[in-house]
Order: structure tokens, then sequence, then C-alpha cells
């Protein structure tokens, strides 16, 4: 089996949907021998932020001497993203092999009776067998959907469950109260595991400090170090905090490349994780080694710059809390700026709600398809567009998009493409691409 029938297979099982609950990963890893078992993990749930953590980390430890695999959730443009080691991404041989084996082990689950996996606990696998064939010493997990019924939740006692934020997002799945999907993101917790949590709703927080407390775990609030001295640039912001590292020292100095003040609390949460593991003794680091790595740290689709004449941004912002960071950025560093703003939308999204947000975001709208059947389309996200009492035009599936940003960029000072990763992704192909290296170095 070559790679492009391997993905085939693995996409093939979408007709399973999206379904929490860990019976068949259960199954599914006990006949592949629950290698993850062996395993350090750093696991990190949230509703945004994750990934973004989950780079930081694992940019720190690498600049720090360790051997780190890095499991994310999706990917943009290869299928790959979603599972590195040592800064690298799976090659498509290795992940061809190791599919094999959980093609085989997902055979002998159906002989025997039991349930298919869903297409994210088929990939979790893989990736799992996969960081056993090298020598990590800690893996970086980001958790695809809530936390309890993840399939990444196989985890059995971590080195540190940290929570990134909650606000409202999946809430057919994980319920419509910030206290309801605390509870599911907590449900990553351990008996006895540190956690680590950079959430500031006081609800949710209160939910997840008493489970934590149930299961006798030490609690570190990330959300209350203190941060200053902010200064802000599209190539990237610095600040100081302080209030609660002892192990890493303060005031301590920050430099990063990603933009926005969730990045500034992105940033200060992954810290916090590094700053725990280190006063428990469990990892050791060099200040300069953690301010180097913190700084290297690059999170692709997430205000990401693609181009500068003009300004070309990618952002995923697919649930409320995202749009309104990418709000807060534009409108601070693009204020003035002839603007378009570029948006596509999955179908199962609160519609009405994100484009209100996205309608605070001075300039010209357009709507745009993400590749993907579940799209929203084009000239019924305009609608929406229209009611909140704004202006639209209609584009049509990513490649007219992109045309359209090619034919019109010249009118523009700025042109922010967001929404759906499922558009963005297509779009950083067909711009970021364009230079051997990605984005453009600014």
């Amino acid at each position: 089996m070559n790679y492009e029938v391997t993905i085939e297979k693995i996409h093939s099982f979408q007709k399973y949907g999206s379904r929490l609950g860990l019976e068949r990963m259960t199954v599914l890893m006990d006949l592949l021998g629950n290698p993850q078992d062996q395993m350090k993990v750093i696991h990190v749930a949230g509703t945004n932020g994750k990934g973004s953590v989950c780079r930081y980390l694992a940019s720190i430890l690498q600049e720090n001497g360790y051997k780190v695999g890095l499991y994310t959730s999706p990917y943009l443009e290869r299928f790959t993203e979603r599972i590195e080691f040592d800064g690298r991404e799976i090659s498509e041989e290795d992940l061809t092999e190791c599919a094999a084996m959980v093609f085989d082990a997902v055979d002998r689950m159906l002989a025997d009776g039991f349930e298919s996996p869903t297409e994210f606990e088929l990939v979790t696998a893989i990736g799992f067998v996969y960081f056993s064939r090298k020598p990590i010493d800690i893996l970086v997990l980001e958790v695809g959907l809530g936390g309890r019924g993840d399939s990444t939740n196989i985890i059995k006692k971590p080195l540190a469950s940290v929570i990134t934020s909650i606000s409202r997002d999946h809430m057919d799945v994980l319920g419509d109260t910030h206290a309801s999907i605390a509870r599911e993101k907590a449900g990553i917790i351990k008996s006895g595991c540190p956690v680590i949590s950079n959430v500031e709703d006081p609800e949710a927080s209160a939910v997840i400090r008493e489970i934590a407390r149930k299961r006798g775990c030490y609690f570190y609030d990330s959300s209350q170090l203190k941060v200053r001295d902010i200064e802000k640039s599209l190539l990237g912001y610095s600040f100081a905090v302080s209030g609660g590292f002892h192990c890493l020292g303060e005031p301590f100095q920050v430099e990063l490349s990603m933009i926005g003040m969730h990045q500034v609390a992105n940033a200060v949460c992954a810290l916090s994780v590094i700053e725990v593991l280190g006063k428990r003794g469990i990892i050791e680091v060099r200040v300069e080694n953690v301010q180097r790595g913190i700084k290297r740290a690059y999170q692709k689709g997430r205000l990401e710059i693609l181009s500068k004449d003009p300004w070309i941004v990618i952002d995923g912002a697919h649930n409320e809390a995202g749009v309104k960071a990418l709000a807060r950025v534009t409108n601070e560093h693009f204020q003035g700026q002839r603007l378009l703003l570029v948006i596509g939308m999955l179908a199962d999204k609160d519609v009405d709600r994100l484009v209100e947000e996205f309608c605070s975001i001075s300039g010209d709208i357009a709507a745009a398809e993400p590749d993907n059947p579940r799209k929203l389309k084009a000239e019924e996200l305009c609608l929406a567009v229209n009611r909140a009492g704004r202006d639209c035009i209609a584009l049509g599936d990513w490649e007219r998009t992109c045309h359209y940003i090619r034919r019109e960029m010249h009118h523009y000072d700025v042109i922010i493409i967001s929404g759906s990763l499922y558009l963005i992704g297509k779009v950083r192909g067909q711009f970021a691409n364009e230079d051997e290296k990605g984005a453009v170095n600014l």
C-alpha cells in the first residue's frame, strides 16, 4: 500500500463520524500493545490556544535538548503535519508503515465484533505507533475535541494536564455553558498529576480547580500571573511576566514571533508548564534556551503573515473567541488601512454569531467556501453578512477566491483570509508556498 492509498483509506473512516468515548480506542490500543503507556506526555486541552501552546512547549523543550514528539490537529496543507518528531513531520513512508499496523489491528477489532474506530481515533493510534518507534523524551499531545471522551485521553498518567481556555464551541457535544464545557475539558485531569490552567472565565476556572482538588492534583493558575511592559508589532510581541516563576526566575523576559494578546496568554501558559515541570525536577532547562525556544515557536495559520506588500494574513478563527482575537489584532495594527476580509465557514457553525464578530472588522467583506463537504455556500454566508448590516460579495470556492485576491490585491493595503482551516490551508498553499521557505520572512 502506497502513501496515497493509505491516506484514502484513512479518510474512508470519516463515514463513522465523530463519536466521543474511549471504548473503541481502548480496544485498538490493547491490540497494538499500548505503546502510549511507556511515554512521558504533556496533555493539552482547551477551546482555543492549545495548538499554539503545544508549539511553544515543543520548541522550548527541543531548544533544551529534549527529543520531542508533537501530535496536533487538524492539518493545513499536508496530512503529515499532524505528527512530528524532533521538529520534522512524519515521512510518507513511516506513516504508511504505521498505518498498516493500525489497519491490521482494526481488522482484528471488527472480526471480534467491536465497533470500528473513527478517523480521528485511527490517526491518534497511528501517531502513538510512530512515536513508540522514536527515541522521544516527551510527547506533547493535543486533544482533538473536548477532553473526557477524546481519543487522546487514553493517557493514564501525564506529566501535566494543561487547559488553555474555555469558550463556546462544539456546544452540541460539549454543552452550552462555560461550566459544562470546562467539565468536559477537565476530563483529561488524572489523579495526582499537576494541572496548569490558563482559563480566565471564573465559572469555568472554578470547575477545573474543583476537579483538580478532588483528584489530588497540584493546581497552577497561569491566568493570574502578571504581564507587563508589552511591546507590540507585526513582527512579534515582547513582554515581562512575574508573579509565580521561581524556577525560571522573574521578571521573565519574553519575545514572541507570533502576534496578538491571545498569543501572549498562550506563551504564559506554556511557560507555566515549564515552570511546574522544572520545579518538580521532571525537566531541566536553561533560561536562555527557554527564551530562544519560545521565540522560535511558529504556528501556521494563526495570524500568519504571508506577504507585506500588501499585507496578506491568514487566521483560522473558527469560533467566537478566535474571531474576537482576530478583530482585536486587526483593529489595533491595521486601523485606517484599505482592508479586505475574506471569510469562509462550515455550515454547522453558529454562523450569525460569528458573522456579527467578523463584522466588527472595518473594510470590505467577501465570502468564500472551504474545501470541505460541510461548507457553507458563499451566497448563504453573504446573506448572513447582509443581515448584520454589511455589504458582501460571494467569491465561490477557494480557487476562485485566490484568483480574486490576486486580481484585486493592488486595491488594498491589507487582505485577511479567515474562518475555516479548510479555507486558509488552501489559500496558504497558493501564496506561502511561492517562497521555498513557506511564509515570507519579514
